[in-house]
């Protein structure tokens, strides 16, 4: 900073001085939102295109002011065209209104600099309107405002007085009421230089060795590529391959199997292939309705995963997705066998030569079936008919666009979408089954019971999914105690709640809520964000449909705002006494816990989890016990039930945990601050590393986000706390580049397994997936990549 015996003494001069600065405020805005128009469309162009546009333009050999944005390609904007027209002209000393050929190259080679402090130096001219180098406190608020504004950024704008206080305080020590551009300018310029100096932490011949094994090999033709893609697909998916390849395979058999049967029987001289193709998918029916019922029984896979080794071969992650491909498989056999049966087997039967009818007078009767309808009154065909319509609504309500309720408002079929309708819709099996039992039973050309198998096919299933339905029930028959609530920025509700006796779990797993004063009926699924080391039960649920929401609003009438110091919008903590005047909280039952990808994360010696939005609620579960068994010295309780006397101990195999967090809005970060702020305290050995990412802000080194950075390392420097979340963990900027951060985790762990668990929208899937097979093949260090169904 300059010697403040260069600046004006705080005299009559000072306040001339101040008078001379009052400039309008709209200077600022101009220039950050000219800035933005600058960035996104100048630059792009050759200087060939911009020539022959001044060709085109020109009048006498010169282009005329009014004229400049057009030339140089910043369509949509003739006002901050004249304004950065006006900066640069103001700084080159140009007078006149009007540009030479010469003087617009020299004006495009400045704006077509894509760096950092070009762009920061255009912003500045920008601002400086009276070009005296200085900027007022007012205009520095303004500035602040502003970039907080562009950056989407609402609490730091809500905090401007703050923050310019804390420039005024760093850059204004004389208190004279305005700063030097220069200053601010060089305090701009020292953040991201330190940033990418305190992230270079790995070794740099390292990094050099493995970027150049992760270069492509332009060598190799498109066969090696197409094949080491095939590869890469087989290793990551082959538990999903032999599975599916092993149903498909049983589907087929069953087909042939019962085509050849009715193949060599009379009625094949009737009614053809319809009646072969229509018993062999009978037959892959019963199968399928059969094996349906297994993915959804969640207690049954979460022992199998928890106590077993079959997850090493069986997709237990996929359920819900095999579940549905079934599902497809049922719809398949459905539109065959009763198609083939309504459109085929039935006209043949009735038009029929007397001679050829004689052999299904056994099971038609010595009378023919008089007409069409006789077959479809008939037992087995209305309970056909029926179980095809109510499996049809089923179907058809479970897709996406039906389940998630992406109807327009004004569809007339909207009010009978959402998740409501899936939900009760899905529970009209218990009738479908009723009636493919009575439907299995009166078979046509089936009369001996042993051939009646439709209830072989079902017995198991049935009675290991009703099992579990009573099991559901005697365990979520007591309400849990409502501790604390919270409600956060971003619709998010926060609930602690007591542990019921004897349930244990594991961080990533998930429980089932089902709150009686929302709905009566309805269990809706939440990962767990408490460690089991907690003494309490937490979920954050944030409200997307109507029964969230309704959620919401039943706890928010508990709830109070928060006191100094405090997280959230609203709060609720009975132990404290900070509730609402008789408020009382509704009734929560909970059933579970369930199995996920996540709960895997203990058979890795570093993780790697990455969670968007929302979607960092189980991760943050895991970092809380990754921090507990840091406390606890590294082991891990066994699996048994407390009081067994069965529980082992097990070393804990975690020995390094890297977090990454991706979120659009600033006040996510209140969710967790608590769980943050305890790493940062109690993580001595830094065995976690935290890394916060607000997508809403340009990316560091961007001069509409240098401020922000600026007003970071200032606010970190001086309180040790970050300016977005509020801890001292820092913030940063724009989405991560992924491959940096598998580099960065590949260099410092060479020759381990590290377990990348992801939990969020499914954009960023196929990203991380390949990043994992290319540094698995192309380092020694193996990434084995996981996602949480979201």
């Amino acid at each position: 900073m300059k010697n403040s015996s260069t600046k004006a003494p705080q005299t009559q001069l000072g306040k001339n001085m101040r008078k001379r600065l009052d400039r309008s405020k709209s200077g600022a805005a101009v220039a950050l939102k000219g800035l933005q128009f600058v960035t996104a469309k100048v630059g792009h162009d050759g200087w060939a295109v911009v020539e022959k546009r001044f060709n085109e333009l020109q009048v006498d050999g010169v282009l005329l002011r009014s004229r400049f944005g057009k030339c140089i390609g910043m369509d949509g904007s003739d006002e901050f065209a004249v304004q950065l027209f006006d900066s640069l002209a103001r700084k080159r000393g140009i007078t006149k209104q009007v540009l030479t050929k010469d003087e617009l190259k020299d004006f495009w080679e400045q704006l077509s600099d894509q760096g950092f402090d070009n762009r920061l130096q255009i912003f500045f001219d920008m601002v400086d309107k009276n070009a005296d180098g200085r900027i007022t406190e007012e205009e520095v608020k303004e500035i602040i405002t502003l970039s907080a504004s562009a950056n989407k950024l609402s609490k730091l704008k809500e905090r401007a007085d703050e923050y310019t206080a804390l420039i005024m305080e760093e850059l204004d020590r004389d208190s004279l009421g305005y700063i030097e551009l220069e200053d601010l300018k060089a305090l701009l310029l020292q953040s991201p230089s330190q940033v990418v100096a305190r992230s270079t932490t790995h070794s740099s011949k390292l990094s050099k060795a493995l970027s150049m094994k992760l270069a492509s090999n332009k060598d190799t033709g498109p066969f090696y590529h197409y094949w080491q893609e095939f590869m890469y697909f087989l290793e990551e998916n082959w538990k999903r391959i032999w599975v599916m390849t092993l149903w498909l395979s049983i589907c087929i058999g069953l087909f042939i199997w019962k085509f050849i049967q009715y193949r060599n029987r009379a009625v094949f001289h009737i009614m053809g292939y319809c009646v072969t193709t229509a018993k062999g998918a009978a037959e892959t029916l019963k199968f399928n309705m059969a094996l349906v019922l297994f993915p959804v029984c969640r207690n049954t896979i979460t022992w199998i995963r928890s106590k077993t080794k079959i997850g090493a071969v069986v997709p237990f992650n996929d359920n819900i997705n095999f579940h549905k491909v079934i599902a497809a498989g049922v719809a398949v056999g459905v539109v065959l066998h009763a198609g083939a049966h309504l459109t085929c087997d039935f006209p043949l039967l009735l038009h029929a030569s007397d001679a050829a009818y004689e052999p299904m007078k056994p099971f038609f009767g010595d009378k023919r079936p008089p007409n069409y309808w006789w077959f479809v009154k008939g037992t087995e065909g209305w309970t056909g008919v029926v179980m095809v319509v109510l499996m049809t609504i089923a179907f058809v309500l479970a897709q996406p666009w039906f389940r998630r309720n992406k109807l327009k408002d004004s569809n007339p079929l909207k009010k009978m979408t959402g998740f409501n309708a899936f939900w009760f819709t899905h529970h009209l099996f218990v009738i479908v089954y009723a009636l493919l039992i009575v439907h299995g039973t009166c078979l046509y050309l089936s009369r001996k019971w042993y051939k009646k198998t439709t209830w072989m096919y079902l017995a198991v299933p049935v009675l290991l999914y009703v099992s579990e339905r009573i099991l559901r029930l005697f365990r979520s028959h007591d309400a849990v105690r409502i501790q604390k609530v919270a409600v956060y920025p971003g619709n998010v509700l926060a609930l602690y709640m007591s542990k019921p006796p004897g349930f244990r779990y594991r961080s990533g797993q998930y429980i089932f809520i089902k709150c009686s004063d929302v709905s009566p009926y309805e269990w809706h699924p939440f990962s767990i964000t408490s460690a089991p080391g907690d003494d309490y039960l937490s979920v954050h649920i944030r409200t997307r449909g109507d029964w969230t929401s309704r959620l919401r609003t039943v706890f928010s009438e508990a709830c109070r705002p928060p006191s100094d110091g405090e997280s959230g919008l609203l709060r609720a903590d009975p132990s404290k006494g900070i509730t609402e005047t008789n408020a009382r909280f509704p009734k929560l039952l909970i059933d579970g816990p369930y199995g996920a990808p996540a709960q895997d994360y203990q058979e890795y010696d570093v993780l790697l989890l990455i969670g968007l939005g929302i979607g960092a609620t189980p991760l943050i579960s895991i970092v809380k016990d990754v921090l507990n068994h840091i406390q606890l010295g590294g082991s891990v309780a066994g699996t048994e039930p407390e009081g067994s006397g069965k529980a082992k101990k097990r070393p804990f195999m975690t020995k390094r945990a890297y977090f990454y967090w991706v979120t659009r809005e600033e006040g996510s970060f209140e969710w967790f601050r608590g769980v943050m702020n305890e790493v940062a305290e109690k993580d001595k050995d830094g065995v976690i590393e935290l890394h916060n990412h607000c997508s809403s802000v340009h990316q560091e080194g961007d001069v509409r986000s240098a401020l922000i950075v600026m007003l970071q390392e200032l606010q970190h420097a001086k309180k040790g706390v970050d300016i977005l979340s509020g801890t001292s963990v820092k913030t940063h900027f724009a989405r991560p580049n992924w491959r940096s951060v598998f580099k960065h985790v590949a260099v410092n762990h060479e020759n381990q397994r590290i377990g990348v668990f992801y939990c969020g929208e499914p954009v960023l899937v196929p990203q991380l997936r390949q990043l994992s097979a290319d540094f698995t093949h192309k380092t020694n260090t193996k990434f084995e990549f996981h996602k949480e169904n979201f």
